[in-house]
């Protein structure tokens, strides 16, 4: 008798790589990926033996199914994997406010009306932090902070849904940092987040430019790692009601990211220091945007943010299976390397650019 999962996000950069994984962790799992329907065509292509292709829609209460598909779901789903959501530190309110959080919502009530649910797994982001500074505990959540943007603040409302539930939900919360590519490979889905520092020394005609400051740290972790502590979560029964923070426990500042990149890129360090509120002020017009590479002023602040993230809980849990986060260091090369490939295809360009 097959065990059916609910997954939503495929075939995106986390899902995608999640589902294989999966299936591999549980012989008799089949996996119901519930896709919005413009996507369905290229998962269909994508999907590997053991997945189902269900169009859907989070943002409906009924999850875009007929009552008959969603009843039957309800009575067959052991595990729900939810990974949907506007990843984008330019979105806006309306669209952020939709996906994110009363999507999370519906997946929520689903989830509370499967009669066998081993758990919900929920794919949060360490920077519901917001603006705080300092230590981020995995067990923190509303501390008074504000938000950089509507990505982090409808992220954060929807871990508020997440956990309004979990005395009567299992659950587990995944928080990872920004993902980049694969440790080993390098092969990423975009170009955004610290690869704008990449597009802005592709685009430099002259010295480059360091823009980030030397007492921040800047957390990066590779998509392979995020999606191996998924799965290791997945398997552990002792997850069952915990927060991880899937973060580099020993981040380099964002001086020391920059450096690395350059040199990797470019064989030299950046020599022309700029002022963080000098570049977050020139951003605003669009042909000083191109000159950086194209970045959104949304992102930045997180070359600057003086924040550091508790790893208590998730270090139990993947020591046990294993794991442990790749430094920086390690794998710079790699993510150049697929950067240098590709960094003039338009496929890798984030979506607000396109």
């Amino acid at each position: 008798m097959p065990r059916t999962y609910l997954l939503t996000g495929f075939p995106g950069f986390l899902a995608g790589r999640l589902v294989p994984r999966l299936l591999a962790d549980d012989e008799e799992a089949r996996i119901v990926a519930l896709v919005e329907p413009r996507m369905v065509e290229r998962a269909r292509a994508l999907a590997p033996d053991g997945v189902d292709i269900q169009p859907g829609d989070i943002t409906d209460p009924m999850l875009g199914l007929d009552e008959r598909t969603y009843e039957r779901l309800t009575a067959d789903v052991v595990k729900v994997f939810h990974l949907a959501a506007v990843y984008d530190l330019a979105v806006g309110a309306d669209l952020a406010e939709r996906v994110n959080v009363t999507g999370t919502q519906h997946v929520v009530d689903f989830c509370g009306r499967c009669a066998d649910l081993e758990r919900h797994h929920y794919i949060s982001t360490a920077y519901v932090a917001g603006t705080r500074s300092g230590l981020v505990l995995e067990d923190d959540l509303a501390k008074g902070q504000d938000f950089k943007n509507f990505y982090e603040s409808t992220k954060f409302a929807a871990e508020v849904v997440v956990r309004a539930r979990m005395d009567e939900i299992p659950t587990t919360i995944y928080r990872p940092a920004i993902v980049v590519g694969d440790s080993r490979t390098g092969e990423t889905q975009k170009f955004d987040g610290p690869y704008y520092l990449l597009r802005t020394y592709a685009a430099a005609k002259g010295p480059l430019l360091q823009i980030g400051r030397g007492d921040a740290a800047f957390n990066v972790v590779p998509v392979d790692f995020v999606v191996d502590a998924i799965a290791a979560g997945a398997r552990d029964p002792e997850a069952v009601g915990h927060t991880l923070h899937l973060v580099d426990p020993e981040p380099v500042s964002s001086f020391e990211l920059a450096r690395l990149l350059a040199l990797e890129y470019a064989g030299k360090e950046p020599s022309l220091p700029l002022p963080p509120g000098l570049v977050d002020r020139s951003l605003k017009y669009k042909p000083i945007r191109r000159m950086f590479g194209g970045p959104p002023r949304e992102s930045i602040i997180y070359l600057n943010h003086p924040v550091t993230f508790d790893v208590t809980q998730a270090a139990e849990i993947l020591g046990r299976n294993g794991l442990r986060c790749p430094r920086f260091p390690e794998y710079v090369g790699a993510m150049v390397s697929f950067f240098k490939a590709h960094e003039d295809d338009d496929a890798y360009r984030p979506a607000h650019e396109k």
